[in-house]
């Protein structure tokens, strides 16, 4: 899977942060759902127009921003 199908960044919403297919909800949003201790299962039920694939989709965004930042930081 990748999350470029998924993840969509545009610069009049929601002041340009990454969000879930065109959606108002953001990558950080569901970040900061899973770091609060909501499991997939509750995220889905509070939010049904999320699927599974859509929360795989923020964590692997996150990973390879997280890679992308390393390797930057890294090669000064």
């Amino acid at each position: 899977m990748s999350y470029r199908h998924i993840i969509t960044i545009e610069p009049d919403k929601r002041g340009g942060k990454p969000c879930i297919r065109r959606m108002r909800i953001t990558v950080y949003d569901v970040l900061g759902w899973l770091a609060a201790g909501m499991s997939h299962a509750e995220i889905l039920d509070d939010f049904p127009e999320l699927t599974e694939e859509d929360i795989r989709a923020s964590l692997e965004f996150a990973a390879d921003r997280e890679h992308r930042l390393t390797a930057i930081v890294g090669n000064t």
